[in-house]
């Protein structure tokens, strides 16, 4: 009996975890609760996204984490509901950063007491120099050359009165690590992280040490790698700058590939929002297209009539690097649309390049049809205060907001859109050569002509993204389940946003990325790799502009070491390699292996023909140096230099092979026989090398270390056969016995991961429970993690929280598991 009542259980345990999996796959809807949700993703200068549960809890962030102030507000009936952002409390300067005022401090290189931080230390010994303090030759914005890795300073701050009972924060920029500290208290400690403009709300008892007279900022700043930056400031909090206090009840949120989608009840009536973003990567026009809507629907829940007016705000913020830049802000009518637009006064076109720098060139804006819809610009209080007293929006000369509002009867269900977009006239350098957006690549056309086609384009786009999405989510449930889905839904828009789509002179497309978060690089070739999955799989036209610039660098004997560069500069001024290191193994490795992916999605080499002499100089090059690679940064760089690196010979080892199916694929039969053979000869000699028992090494030399052999991924999807396919499962097996909560570690040094290559790692298992088994981790950290950013792909595994990078678009490599069906589907 009991054995029956058991079996019985387990078949009701067994039915209804069924259950659950049918109804989460019927169900499109995603559940996660992102990190981040993307609202608006243009490019990566525009971007903005939702840092809250609640659209309303929060205000509207760039990805750098920067405000990028939008208010909305619907009134029904007379009363006010805020369904979007918040409003930015206004700060005025104590002491103002370095990018705004010059201000000098004491400072040293070599570590001081522990008293350092202390009001009464004596720093008479140390230097003196201006903020920010950083590496010129990388940052020309710094003022005082800082070359070492770390610097300690001290900055005096005279007051004229006591501070507490006032809200006091302190702003910081670092490049990497900072610990801030105010008169002696620790108030922010970063680990291992750059940041822009970091803000930190300082606590009753900080405050309370603000005295009059003399106090002490101090901060240190450790530059782990490559670039340093330092800069930082204080200031006090403006009162009574609040208009909304009141805000919408959000009842779900929807994060879908091209759209997120928002459900908010509004006293009598709800409130659907869908930010769209139509990212349709086959259509390179509209992918280029610098406009997104913010589409709504009104319904009354009662049947009644209800008198409904819609305000949506901006600021200069989106057209500034800095709020303190001044501004300058218009509305006007063009054909059927009102708009309202803003940008900086000095025009600076493409003056600035670095990683947490916002675009100060060219123009925001938003439009609506006019007949519907009435602008004004001004100061934000001002324009709050005439909305909620139902007056007639009037311009007013001071202030940076910017307002389309929109007035409505509904009785039944009302819709309708507002556009917001840039127009960034120049968008990227390229070896000299200001570059125009791809869709103004011809000087031809206009951001009005933009936003007019957008307008005209809505109805079809709403629903091709519709469309598409489903479809997106179908596939993806379908190869790797529920939790892939979600992560690959989230993925979609961030992958595309950090990416700027130009045309070169000599004609090539040109898909450059901006490595976001991480040292601000263009181009970067060891983010192109992760991030190609996606643009393979929708569009390899894309993919080969990941390329180009890379292969035009060498071609043009601009770049003359016979290995791939690592970038071709800093975002968004590409005249060549900026960043510190090269990567000889692991940037020609990625060039290899995705030229021969390109073949295999377009089912001929024409793309690596175009490239031989190229591709054949990087395949001797690794043929010599990549089996057993010297002491040199891979992509995982963050780990610091290493030597004997067995997953990065894996590359090497996979590139060659890439270079003899391609030799094949043009008809080069000895070519291909002589390559393959070398690179199926190596992994003969891999397997031996990195044998440790029950897996294979982190490093040749050194028994009992392990790490993820991602790069193997490409000779299984690729049918290559040049590693013994036991590799494969011995490996897998061996990680599921080494994964934490939050995921699978890099290797066994260190706890943390990375997200993308994880999902790399996954695709070597052969059946969707042990790729799932991988995934889920992933899924449960994005769902739980404390970090609310863009999603990171530099994780911690046994903890909430990232080690580093947020926004970059690596993310874009989730999409490998899709990629592999698809180069199944093509056999």
């Amino acid at each position: 009996m009991n054995f029956l009542r058991n079996k019985i259980t387990f078949l009701v345990v067994l039915v209804c975890c069924a259950i659950h999996v049918l109804a989460q796959q019927s169900n499109s809807k995603n559940q996660l609760r992102a990190p981040a949700f993307p609202l608006i993703t243009i490019d990566p200068n525009t971007s903005a996204w939702s840092y809250s549960d609640n659209l309303y809890d929060d205000a509207v962030r760039h990805w750098t984490d920067k405000p990028f102030p939008l208010l909305g507000v619907v009134k029904v009936d007379g009363i006010a509901y805020r369904f979007l952002g918040k409003e930015e409390i206004e700060l005025e300067a104590i002491a103002k950063m370095g990018e705004h005022e010059i201000w000098s401090a004491k400072y040293t290189v070599n570590e001081p007491s522990k008293d350092w931080t202390q009001i009464n230390f004596t720093d008479s010994d140390w230097k003196t120099g201006a903020a920010p303090y950083g590496t010129l030759d990388n940052e020309p914005n710094s003022r005082t050359d800082w070359q070492e890795p770390k610097i300690w300073v001290r900055r005096e701050v005279i007051l004229n009165e006591d501070l507490g009972g006032k809200n006091v924060y302190l702003e910081f920029t670092h490049d990497d690590d900072a610990i801030m500290y105010v008169n002696g208290i620790e108030v922010a400690n970063t680990g291992q992280a750059t940041g822009k403009n970091r803000r930190v709300k300082l606590s009753e008892e900080v405050v309370k040490t603000l005295k009059k007279g003399k106090n002490i900022l101090a901060g240190y700043c450790y530059n782990r790698v490559a670039n340093g930056y330092f800069d930082f400031g204080m200031y006090t909090e403006r009162k009574n700058t609040i208009s909304f206090t009141q805000t919408a009840l959000q009842k779900s949120v929807d994060v879908q590939a091209t759209q997120t989608h928002y459900q908010f009840e509004c006293g009598p009536v709800d409130l659907n929002i869908s930010f769209i973003a139509p990212l349709l990567l086959t259509d390179l026009e509209l992918v280029s297209r610098p406009v997104n809507y913010l589409a709504y629907e009104v319904t009354s829940r009662d049947g009644k009539k209800h008198d409904v007016q819609l305000y949506l705000e901006a600021s200069s913020h989106w057209a500034l690097n800095s709020p303190l830049q001044e501004s300058t802000s218009s509305t006007y009518k063009s054909g059927n649309l009102q708009y309202v637009k803003t940008g900086s006064k000095s025009q600076e076109v493409l003056a600035k390049k670095g990683d947490h720098i916002r675009i100060d060139w060219g123009y925001f804006y938003m439009a609506a049809d006019a007949n519907k819809s009435k602008s004004a610009t001004g100061k934000g209080t001002t324009l709050r205060e005439q909305f909620l007293k139902g007056q007639t929006l009037q311009s007013t000369a001071n202030g940076n907001q910017l307002v389309l509002t929109q007035n409505f009867t509904v009785s039944t269900k009302h819709s309708d859109k507002i556009m917001l977009g840039y127009d960034d006239i120049y968008s990227i350098q390229y070896f000299g050569k200001n570059l125009r957006p791809y869709w103004n690549r011809q000087d031809n056309s206009t951001i009005e002509k933009q936003f007019q086609l957008a307008d005209k384009d809505f109805a079809k786009l709403k629903q091709a993204c519709d469309k598409f999405d489903a479809e997106l989510w179908n596939t993806a449930i379908r190869v790797g389940g529920y939790e892939y889905a979600a992560l690959i839904a989230l993925s979609y828009r961030q992958s595309i946003a950090a990416h700027k789509l130009v045309q070169a002179p000599n004609g090539d497309l040109l898909w450059l990325s901006k490595e976001n978060d991480s040292n601000g690089s263009i181009g970067t070739v060891d983010v192109t790799y992760p991030s190609a999955p996606l643009y393979l799989y929708y569009n390899p036209e894309l993919a080969k502009g990941l390329l180009n610039h890379i292969f035009y660098y060498s071609a043009s004997k601009k770049w003359t070491k016979p290995f791939a560069a690592h970038d071709i500069g800093t975002y968004p001024i590409g005249n060549g390699q900026t960043y510190g290191g090269d990567m000889p193994v692991e940037e020609s490795g990625n060039m290899l292996i995705l030229s021969y992916a390109i073949a295999r999605m377009e089912k001929n080499a024409d793309y690596a023909k175009k490239h031989w002499e190229v591709l054949t100089t990087w395949t001797d090059y690794l043929v010599e140096h990549g089996l057993d690679p010297d002491n040199q940064l891979c992509t995982d760089d963050f780990a610091g230099h290493f030597a004997h690196n067995a997953n990065l010979s894996v590359k090497a080892i996979v590139a060659i092979g890439s270079y003899g199916y391609l030799a094949e694929m043009l008809g080069k039969t000895d070519v291909s026989k002589k390559y393959i053979a070398i690179a199926k000869d190596m992994a003969a000699k891999w397997k031996s090398m990195a044998a440790d028992g029950d897996h294979y090494r982190l490093t040749f030399d050194k028994e009992g270390t392990w790490s993820q052999k991602y790069n193997l991924v490409w000779d299984k999807l690729l049918d290559m056969n040049i590693f013994d396919k036991s590799i494969f499962k011995t490996e897998i097996d061996y990680y599921l016995t080494k994964q934490n909560q939050y995921g699978l570690p890099l290797d066994n040094r260190r706890t943390y991961t990375k997200t993308d290559w994880i999902m790399w790692t996954a695709t070597l298992a052969d059946d969707m429970v042990t790729f799932q088994k991988f995934i889920n981790p992933v899924y449960k950290f994005m769902y739980e993690t404390t970090d609310r950013v863009p999603m990171s792909d530099w994780v911690y595994t046994d903890k909430p929280t990232r080690a580093g990078f947020k926004a970059r678009s690596v993310v874009g490599g989730y999409f490998i598991k899709m990629l592999e069906e698809k180069i199944n589907n093509q056999k």
